[in-house]
């Protein structure tokens, strides 16, 4: 419950706040978010373009992944039968996100760190990996419960 509290706000709050703070970059005087943005982008100068792929991603992700993790951390709390087919969509969307994120510079050939090697591994690899790693195992359990409930399920009948 603990990652999905923490992702859905992070995906709301922070990621909300990018999406529809365009302006962000250039606000005087910065708020906290304004320079949390500044900070991430030199790991990531698509953030400061404003990217359309990126601006998509995290749109989808503020507006519908963040709410949704939510909604498991309560389906979680009151053993929700949805709770797991509902942990598996929002992982695959997570997954989808960070493919999205990650394999854009690669087919482009391009690297939007502007800031030096600390900030690429540590903002554009670490930060986004743990998106990778965590909805990763998050999915396999998720799926194995699903499958584990259909065969118990399917012995009963039989």
């Amino acid at each position: 419950m603990c990652w999905w509290a923490f992702t859905g706000l992070t995906h709301i709050i922070l990621e909300g706040y990018f999406v529809f703070t365009p302006d962000f970059y250039k606000r005087k005087p910065p708020n906290y978010l304004d320079d949390v943005w500044k900070e991430y982008c030199k790991g990531d100068s698509r953030y400061a373009a404003r990217d359309s792929t990126i601006v998509m991603v995290e749109g989808i992700t503020a507006v519908l992944e963040g709410p949704a993790s939510l909604l498991v951390v309560y389906a979680i709390a009151t053993r929700r039968a949805y709770n797991y087919p509902l942990q598996l969509a929002v992982c695959l969307g997570q997954l989808y996100g960070c493919m999205v994120y990650y394999g854009t510079p690669l087919l482009d050939g391009i690297e939007y760190t502007t800031a030096g090697s600390f900030y690429f591994w540590f903002y554009y690899i670490f930060m986004n990996c743990i998106w990778v790693v965590i909805p990763s195992l998050i999915a396999l359990r998720s799926w194995t419960e699903i499958v584990r409930q259909f065969e118990h399920k399917k012995g009963k009948k039989q």
